[in-house]
């Protein structure tokens, strides 16, 4: 599907929009293979500026910059945007974590409190998964004192911070927060699953 997406976007010859670049980009994310690559890096390069500040678009692209292991040019794209919302913070801290440069989300978390711009259940998601691979319990409490209320009793949260406590050490937290879940799912029981055989494994 995703290739049938490039074929299609090489045989156009309009002016092209924000919609396009958006779809274009992850296509090539998706792909990254050599022709993704290729088609993705010409078509940000010929971007005009004013789409670069469309949040949309700029996310898919630093989504796929991340995705193609260009951290530099994604940060590079990242600080060229003027107005930024939470979503480009994500796209960024999500690309850090798929780079293994996890500990860089807390900067730009500390950069997002500077200017006021409130994370959303995807942008903890993420920081969380950052926590994870830290493997830091200061980090982790840090993060977690500050998540809202309503965002903590999110499943999908409640299934982020299960596996983080578990990977950062305290078998305990996870078991706190597992025994919050009102609505357990499968990701639920295999997180606190798996908790319980890693730490097992220290002991047996």
């Amino acid at each position: 599907m995703f290739e049938k997406a490039l074929d299609l976007f090489e045989q156009i010859d309009i002016e092209l929009g924000d919609v396009t670049y958006t779809i274009v980009f992850n296509a090539c994310a998706k792909l990254c293979n050599d022709r993704a690559m290729k088609i993705g890096k010409k078509l940000l390069a010929e971007m005009p500026e004013n789409y670069r500040n469309n949040n949309i678009a700029s996310t898919s692209a630093i989504d796929m910059l991340m995705k193609f292991g260009d951290v530099e040019s994604a940060e590079r794209m990242f600080r060229s945007i003027k107005a930024k919302g939470a979503n480009i913070y994500g796209a960024l801290m999500n690309g850090y974590n798929l780079n293994g440069e996890s500990w860089k989300c807390f900067k730009i978390f500390e950069e997002m409190k500077e200017k006021d711009i409130i994370p959303d259940e995807i942008e903890w998601n993420i920081l969380i998964g950052a926590c994870s691979k830290s493997g830091m319990l200061h980090h982790c409490q840090y993060i977690v004192n500050q998540i809202p209320l309503n965002i903590q009793n999110k499943i999908r949260t409640q299934n982020a911070l299960i596996d983080m406590w578990g990977k950062c050490g305290s078998i305990e937290k996870a078991k706190n927060v597992f025994n919050l879940v009102a609505d357990r799912d499968t990701i639920t029981y295999n997180a606190m699953s798996n908790n319980i055989l890693f730490h097992l494994s220290f002991i047996i």
